[in-house]
């Protein structure tokens, strides 16, 4: 019976503290998912006891306790001596006759499995591994493409020794853990050929805002290092969990990374030699870079695959419990693996119902601006560190700027303000471990060592969306702190008005009963900044144009698909921040001077001296210049209700004129596949025209709810051009007349037994409109994020006094 090597079948989560985290972890997965359709590649674990026999068989430990029990672990250099000592006295030692026979023969056993040109990846596996309180991300070592014995048996040495890096000894010291009793076992397992393949990390949690509904995929060609590493910007993908389970298959939104190079295997190493150097980067060419790396059935495995390993592990925890996940497709045979699971080690960690909002008073010129990591907001001056032997000159509270982060660099990271780097995405090592340190970071800003300066004093914020900014200066800004245990719902509807889906899930803990205004014009501005017109006739514009649109579409089987998808995955990801509550989503509506300003928007858009009250809204839906772009915007919304699963959008029509205009309008979308009242859909007008109220029992008869618009409704009671700093004093959605006006569109959707709400500036603005609002009795108020809060306990407040609750 083997003594110091075990199967992936006969171990499991349980066998921490004598096969590590990874083992234990693969072995869990080997032996209860495979079962269910996850693919986890065979392997073993050389046990801890393993790591202790040779250390002792050598004579190691005196010397290493010599080197390390009273080594002052925040002096630098002097921990790169000693870790460096510590490294060669592993790295020379012998492995006992027995241990290395029961090492060759797993591999002799798993060649005889996967036939001899088989090649391994030998991974370090720490006995205090992927705890919820320390991950040990990167911090010992793993060996890919091993070939032959000897290599085997170099590359298990080089695992034990990777127990005394650096960064391993700091970490260890800073989670509390006794370097003498942190023990390594190894993983030895079929290599996944994602050199021919992709490969990357998944969570089943959004990483920056902990919101629980989500799978979230990165991904890139090759070997998965540079995605950990963070030396790439790598494809992203996220899947909605409760949509899916419901049979749902759709990508919820995707972004295309750059994917500067691939790692592949370095060609010599099947000879079976000793090599240091396993794998080699390689760039990708252009058509690489312009196309997603993984297809959407292989996010939707990868998706399954995340579910039900979350379900597995919060099963045998007894609680919700969050997974960071790696994976990787092999090239030769088409199928994709998990090559590891461990526990979440920063949300999963929050406990307790705070909601925390950082939020920038002041703004400032934008230095750099990348991917941003957590939500927070930092300061201080810059440090440039551009190689680890620069580590010694951070002081604590700078800001650390470099082309990327590795594992060595830790020690100083803790004691960071913030962290900027050039390379990256959101599952590289930088954001991992500023993660798990509470600080923000800005990862992938490209040249942010050449922009940025020592001592130049910055704030950095990742508090405004999945883009992280790097402003000039020092700026003001707060922390609100919000006990949602302790608050009460009012019995007036508390909605959001967002159009940002980068900001969606930061804002999905906001008590809020839905999304009350929900823009198209955002999406389409921010995220496919093309003319819908132009992107379904490019044969109407300009050579230059055409060129540019073709390049925004390349990733897409058609220019009319990209524009489908981008905005219905614009919308999903609003929706899925707030599901199963209502979102409210307003068909486009930009105006002609707007559109025009779209990429191609100037070959279809006419000239008018006030677009304002032009051609916008409902009139362009049917008419012959627009009704094919609004085609499109109906086959988006159709893919976000019946493809992707969010019945919980209600459409919404806006500047509505006429009631035949409003029938016409329903006609229209019934044409593209949009009829009122078929599987639940429900369709809403903006009540923002006067002729909306006077009319508000005919348009009662034809659309399911209003939702006042109070900015239009103010402008036009009042005469007022909203846009104009000429007669701004005159414009005050205050006024008599325009508080009439709602006072009878709320009376008015009630007799006819129709929803009213308002999505205007008025109630974020002013206390004393929200509080008209509640004593009318409207149905919802839609207010902006910031204003949430604050309204809510006031409306609480009020209701009281009115004897509602």
């Amino acid at each position: 019976m083997a003594r110091y090597t075990r199967w992936f079948k006969e171990i499991g989560i349980e066998d921490v503290a004598e096969v590590g985290g990874k083992n234990a972890s693969l072995g869990e997965m080997y032996r209860s998912l495979t079962g269910e359709g996850v693919l986890v590649p065979n392997g073993f674990a050389v046990t801890a006891d393993a790591y202790r026999y040779v250390l002792e068989y050598n004579g190691a430990w005196p010397r290493l306790h010599a080197l390390l029990d009273n080594l002052d672990i925040d002096d630098v250099k002097a921990l790169q001596e000693a870790g460096a000592a510590c490294r060669k006295i592993v790295q020379e030692c012998r492995i006992p006759d027995d241990l290395r026979e029961e090492i060759l023969k797993g591999y002799d056993e798993l060649k005889s499995q996967y036939g001899d040109t088989l090649s391994l990846a030998v991974r370090s596996s720490a006995t205090a591994e992927d705890s919820p309180e320390a991950s040990f991300a990167g911090q010992n070592d793993t060996y890919l493409n091993i070939s032959g014995e000897e290599a085997l048996l170099d590359a298990y040495l080089r695992c034990l020794a990777s127990n005394f890096t650096d960064r391993s000894l700091h970490y260890k010291h800073d989670h509390g853990f006794d370097w003498s009793r942190v023990y390594l076992s190894v993983v030895v397992m079929k290599m996944v050929r994602s050199d021919k393949g992709a490969s990357g990390v998944m969570f089943s949690i959004d990483t920056e805002t902990g919101f629980k509904d989500v799978v979230f995929i990165n991904a890139a060609y090759g070997l998965g290092e540079n995605v950990v590493q963070g030396t790439i910007d790598p494809d992203s993908f996220y899947v909605h969990k409760p949509t899916f389970e419901k049979g749902y298959r759709a990508v919820l939104k995707r972004r295309l990374g750059k994917k500067e190079f691939k790692m592949v295997f370095a060609s010599e190493l099947n000879t079976g030699n000793i090599a240091v150097e396993f794998t080699k980067n390689i760039e990708t060419d252009e058509k690489e870079r312009r196309r997603f790396c993984i297809d959407d059935e292989d996010v939707m495995v990868l998706a399954d695959y995340a579910i039900r390993v979350e379900k597995h592990y919060s099963k045998k925890a007894g609680y919700r419990k969050p997974m960071d996940m790696e994976w990787a497709k092999d090239g030769l045979d088409g199928n994709l693996y998990m090559v590891q699971a461990r526990p979440e080690t920063v949300e999963s960690q929050k406990r307790g119902a705070v909601l925390e909002m950082y939020h920038l008073k002041e703004k400032g010129d934008v230095l750099v601006s990348g991917r941003a990591v957590g939500t927070k907001i930092g300061r201080g001056k810059v440090r440039i560190i551009r190689d680890v032997g620069e580590l010694g000159s951070f002081e604590p509270g700078e800001v650390l700027v470099s082309e990327t982060t590795t594992p060595d660099w830790e020690p100083v990271m803790k004691r960071a303000a913030a962290v900027v780097t050039n390379r990256g995405g959101r599952t590289c090592h930088a954001a991992i471990v500023s993660r798990e340190l509470g600080i923000p970071a800005v990862v992938g800003a490209e040249n942010a060592t050449d922009v940025l300066e020592d001592g130049m004093e910055v704030t950095v914020s990742c508090a405004e969306g999945e883009t992280g900014n790097v402003y000039r200066g020092l700026l003001e800004y707060e922390v609100v702190r919000t006990d949602l245990s302790k608050m009460q719902k009012p019995k007036t509807e508390i909605m959001m008005n967002l159009g940002n889906p980068d900001i969606a899930f930061s804002l999905a803990s906001l008590p809020v009963d839905g999304i009350g205004l929900a823009r198209m014009e955002f999406i389409i501005n921010e995220y496919i900044k093309a003319h819908p017109m132009a992107l379904k006739h490019m044969e109407r514009v300009d050579e230059e144009t055409k060129a540019k649109l073709e390049r925004l579409a390349e990733a897409f089987d058609s220019p009319e698909e990209f524009f489908i998808k981008r905005l219905s995955e614009g919308v999903a990801t609003i929706a899925a921040s707030v599901y199963p509550n209502p979102c409210v989503v307003r068909m486009s509506d930009f105006k002609t001077n707007e559109y025009a300003k779209l990429l191609g928007g100037r070959f279809f858009e006419p000239e008018e001296d006030n677009p304002m009250i032009g051609f916008r809204g409902a009139a362009r839906y049917t008419h012959p210049a627009y009704e094919e772009g609004f085609a499109l915007e109906c086959a988006a919304m159709k893919r976000v209700r019946e493809e992707m699963g969010f019945e919980n959008v209600v459409l919404m029509i806006p500047f509505c004129r006429r009631v035949e205009e409003g029938k016409k309008v329903l006609r229209t979308m019934r044409k593209y596949g949009l009829e009122r009242g078929e599987k639940g859909l429900k369709i809403y007008v903006m009540c923002e025209i006067p002729n909306n109220v006077i009319q508000i029992d005919a348009f009662s008869e034809i659309f399911d709810g209003f939702s006042i618009g109070s900015n239009d409704l103010t402008q036009l009671t009042l005469g007022v051009d909203r846009d104009s700093e000429v007669v701004a004093f005159d414009y005050d959605e205050r006024d008599p007349g325009v508080l009439k006006m709602i006072e009878m569109a709320v009376a008015g959707a009630k007799r006819n037994g129709r929803h009213s709400g308002i999505c205007g500036q008025a109630p974020s603005d002013y206390p004393e409109v929200a509080e008209f609002l509640v004593k009318l009795g409207i149905d919802s108020i839609s207010l902006n994020p910031d204003s949430v809060l604050k309204t809510l306990k006031n409306v609480v407040e009020l209701e009281r006094k009115l004897g509602r609750i």
